[in-house]
């Protein structure tokens, strides 16, 4: 196992302080976080440099060929967001559709499901 000591600088995203945050990362593990004022800003670097997580939004096809907006209902990791997208380039979903209707279930094979943003008729 690599003993290589790496830095990464990330910004928190989590309140309106916006800390920069300084990780360092020893051997592939947190060795120490720092320029953090709060917890959720310690919580936000771990996970944006292990395993970074986003909510995907964007549009799923109707049957009629209208868009349907989407999202996940919650993160998924951010290196599955491509795989995700390629997956819901196939769907179709049939109206009427409401208001947090899961549109599509376990997008990606993580767990995660798909759910309209907006009801259509």
């Amino acid at each position: 196992m690599s003993t290589a000591i790496e830095e990464k600088t990330v910004t928190c995203i989590v309140c309106p302080s916006g800390c920069v945050v300084r990780v360092v990362l020893k051997g592939g593990k947190i060795a120490g976080i720092s320029g953090n004022m709060c917890r959720k800003g310690t919580d936000y670097a771990k996970t944006e440099v292990i395993n970074p997580m986003r909510i995907l939004t964007t549009t799923v096809r109707m049957e009629d060929n209208r868009l349907l907006p989407v999202k996940t209902e919650r993160p998924l990791p951010k290196a599955l967001i491509f795989d995700a997208m390629k997956e819901l380039s196939h769907v179709r979903v049939k109206a009427p559709v409401k208001i947090g209707q899961v549109v599509y279930p376990n997008v990606a094979d993580t767990g995660v499901n798909v759910v309209a943003t907006r009801s259509w008729k």
